[in-house]
């Protein structure tokens, strides 16, 4: 009886493993998460700056993306593969490595940051619903928004922006808690919905200037000196930035891979992100030009070459045309959200409070917390340096990956003991001290100083972007020689 206990006193019906049967995501379900990951203002504006902005060889921006790439797959699969076998989601599987106490307040960790940017990102969305809103008005009356209940501002936001606010933070708790295979539905959805639309504006600004954009394109291209110290240094910086997007989402992949049908398929899906980097980087690059190419035409004034995709809908005098654009955008970015920020986050909850919560009470928490980050970020959190402390916060994810790793591949022999994962047992194998690791929280430590020490040390800010890298490797030899003795 008493095992019966300890046991559900760590068992969430949302956490635990995933029975065989209910794994249904293939190689193209994965395609489709990666689709999302890099389908976002940041991706599309990142992307595209790199390859027009500095001009930077496109052919070492290329191989730089792809070879972040590999390095993003392979760390995804490493990380991803106990929970595709297990079927556990991330904060579970630290259980292993950290103990079953230690692992409820590590993976909050990664809770934490993603409460602060799901808030932050509902309100960056809501201000594309409020833009809807205002051409709606707009059309209607134009002297609506010129009455006084609109010029009345609480926190930065007229009520028109906290409309929007609320209705994004409700509309995205009605559909995340839906369960995993709506989660499935709309990652598919959006995907492919946001890549019809690259297609679109593509056609749209390429039509008769086509050859104009291919003849620019091509001039960025050159292999002459292509093997020198300039290029290497480039393509080793370039690596390192591509890999800094993706990597606060490896940590996590685990929720995503337990519903996957096999190793196989959730291998291959994550080398899939090469196909979604060369297709999105070739759709940013030619939407980039060939606006830049439309607004030259129209003798249009801008002082530089426009990447981000809000900018751009700005410059474009068509009604119908800017709603379209602002609907993609939603999508997109609302399923970035839910990748990054509102699943990762519910799974560290639940395992915080196993008893206490479900899918439906931590949802609801989230988007409360989520609305005072977000109501929070114009008066006080964007002007207050808090994104250094929230980088400073990932500097530990980097480690806990590299801990992940060494434990399950050479400390467990990738075997976990299912029933003592969800015991809280003194005699249970993830017991340890208390229900702490220690030697994991050593490692962790010790690599968070070697990753965050790029962050703080100005002389070792040329390494910032390879600090989730260096923590990782650091915390995997640290902690391998710890715990193997």
């Amino acid at each position: 009886m008493s095992q019966e206990k300890a046991n559900i006193n760590l068992t969430n019906w949302d956490i635990v493993g995933i029975n065989p049967n209910d794994k249904n995501w293939s190689t193209g379900d994965i395609f489709c998460f990666w689709a999302n990951n890099i389908q976002s203002l940041i991706g599309f504006s990142l992307i595209s700056s790199l390859y027009l902005v500095y001009d930077l060889n496109i052919l070492i921006v290329l191989i730089s993306c792809l070879l972040a790439g590999i390095l993003v797959a392979i760390f995804s699969n490493l990380i991803g593969k106990p929970s595709q076998k297990y079927g556990l989601p991330f904060p579970v599987i630290l259980r292993s490595s950290f103990g079953v106490s230690g692992a409820r307040y590590i993976g909050m960790l990664r809770g934490l940051v993603g409460l602060f940017m799901f808030g932050v990102q509902t309100f960056f969305i809501s201000k594309s619903i409020g833009y809807l809103i205002r051409i709606l008005i707009f059309n209607i009356d134009e002297s609506i928004l010129e009455s006084e209940m609109f010029l009345i501002f609480i926190m930065g936001m007229d009520l028109v922006d906290w409309l929007s606010f609320i209705f994004a933070l409700i509309i995205q708790f009605y559909l995340f808690k839906q369960g995993q295979n709506i989660i499935r539905l709309i990652l598919n959805f959006s995907a492919w919905f946001v890549y019809t639309g690259l297609a679109v504006f593509i056609i749209i600004v390429g039509g008769e200037n086509s050859n104009e954009i291919i003849k620019v394109f091509k001039l960025s291209v050159t292999t002459e000196n292509f093997i020198s110290k300039d290029n290497l240094l480039t393509l080793i910086s370039i690596t390192g930035t591509i890999f800094a997007f993706f990597s606060i989402v490896i940590l996590n992949i685990g929720d995503f891979s337990r519903y996957v049908k096999n190793s196989s398929d959730n291998s291959k899906g994550n080398f899939s992100l090469l196909i979604n980097l060369i297709i999105f980087s070739f759709a940013s690059v030619f939407i980039v030009l060939g606006a830049d190419i439309i607004m030259a035409k129209q003798f249009l004034e801008v002082e530089q070459l426009l990447t981000n995709p809000t900018d751009i809908i700005g410059k474009i005098d068509n009604t119908y045309l800017t709603i379209i654009a602002i609907f993609f955008i939603l999508v997109a970015s609302a399923s970035s959200n839910l990748i990054a920020n509102y699943i990762p986050t519910q799974n560290a909850l639940l395992n915080l409070f196993p008893k206490s919560l479900d899918k439906t009470n931590s949802g609801l928490l989230i988007v409360i917390i989520g609305l005072i980050f977000g109501g929070l970020w114009l008066p006080i959190l964007s002007q207050s340096g808090i994104l250094s402390i929230i980088d400073t916060v990932g500097s530990f994810f980097g480690p806990i990956a590299g801990i992940i790793i060494a434990d399950f591949y050479l400390i467990k022999n990738q075997k976990y003991i299912s029933k003592d994962i969800f015991s809280d047992l003194k005699s249970g194998a993830y017991f340890y001290s208390n229900g702490w690791q220690i030697k994991a929280v050593y490692a962790m430590v010790i690599g968070f100083i070697f990753g965050a020490s790029t962050i703080w040390n100005v002389e070792l800010r040329f390494l910032q972007s390879f600090a989730w890298l260096i923590g990782a490797l650091s915390s995997y030899i640290i902690y391998y020689l710890l715990a193997s003795d």
